[in-house]
């Protein structure tokens, strides 16, 4: 899938949505784009990616788009490969010079997406990316994402914010250098965080989902995490030498128990027992010592293939309808 480059015609902002089990609040998001289309200055483009979505969030989209009031692009993927790989084809195909993601759950403020996109047109940042200072879901969801953001902080980038990022936007310059990185099974925020460049957080209140499914489910992330975990740190690797190291050492405590005791009688054959936990503990040792090699050796296997991260099956543009 090549990259549209963006255009000095249009709209100045994009705003990207990645679209997946959304059908039942399509209404609602179409009238949060059009509001930002009003408050924004110049209007926005919209870019809706329909993520292999299995209801009818796709035809519902084609059938409206054309009577709203802001240009828009409606791309549609030929399967779910996954709302960041979803993100990077809606930039690709954007024509604006800043660009803001907004979740089609609508869980965040159409404030949040002004202030994103009024901070880089003022150029007082190349990437801006929103944090959460509360938020409205289940006490469970709360939980599994604090633990998920916690060890993303402690093991993979530290300057994550704590409450997370869902939603960022970015200039040109940034845009262009994000979808550079090619490899798959990564974490488009660990690439956020690892290009640097000039960054702004904007906290807000989270609300409660309008989607009864998330497909942000705890397998989700999960496989996130690891995504993370390998592609941007060593930290697998270094727990396996102290892993390592910590065998060796309780090997050597029990041949010294062993030997200390047989040399003063206190057993007159090697117990069957401490053989056999040696045996089960060097065997564990070494299938979990696998098991992370041949997690990083996978991904850069994956890697070597170049599979495009997204395939755009269908792609419709809109013209705005003047009120």
């Amino acid at each position: 899938m090549s990259s549209t480059p963006a255009t000095d015609s249009g709209p100045d902002c994009t705003v990207i949505v990645p679209v997946y089990r959304n059908a039942g609040h399509v209404p609602a998001l179409l009238e949060r784009l059009a509001a930002l289309n009003e408050a924004i200055p110049g209007g926005i483009e919209a870019v809706l990616v329909v993520d292999g979505s299995p209801d009818d969030s796709h035809a519902q989209l084609s059938t409206a788009l054309p009577t709203q009031p802001f240009d828009s692009q409606l791309l549609e993927l030929s399967r779910n490969f996954g709302s960041f790989a979803a993100i990077r084809a809606g930039l690709e195909a954007a024509g604006g010079r800043y660009f803001a993601i907004m979740a089609a759950d609508l869980q965040e403020p159409a404030e949040l997406v002004i202030d994103m996109l009024s901070a880089l047109r003022e150029d007082r940042a190349d990437v801006v990316v929103g944090t959460r200072a509360s938020r409205r879901d289940p006490l469970s969801s709360r939980v599994t994402a604090r633990i998920f953001w916690s060890l993303n902080r402690r093991l993979v980038e530290g300057d994550i914010p704590s409450g997370g990022v869902d939603v960022f936007g970015c200039n040109r310059a940034f845009r262009e250098q994000l979808l550079r990185f090619s490899e798959s099974h990564s974490s488009l925020i660990g690439q956020l965080f690892w290009l640097g460049f000039r960054r702004l957080e904007i906290p807000y209140d989270r609300q409660a989902s309008l989607a009864q499914n998330s497909g942000w489910s705890l397998g989700a992330k999960f496989k996130y995490f690891l995504d993370s975990l390998f592609a941007f740190t060593d930290v697998p690797i270094r727990a396996f030498i102290l892993l390592g190291l910590l065998g060796l050492f309780t090997s050597l405590v029990l041949l010294a128990v062993i030997v200390t005791a047989r040399l003063t009688g206190a057993i007159d054959v090697p117990g069957y027992a401490a053989t056999a936990t040696i045996i089960v503990f060097f065997s564990g040792l070494n299938l979990f010592g696998l098991g992370v090699i041949g997690s990083y050796v996978w991904r850069a296997y994956e890697n070597t293939k170049r599979r495009p991260q997204a395939v755009v099956m269908d792609r419709q543009q809109f013209s705005g309808k003047e009120p």
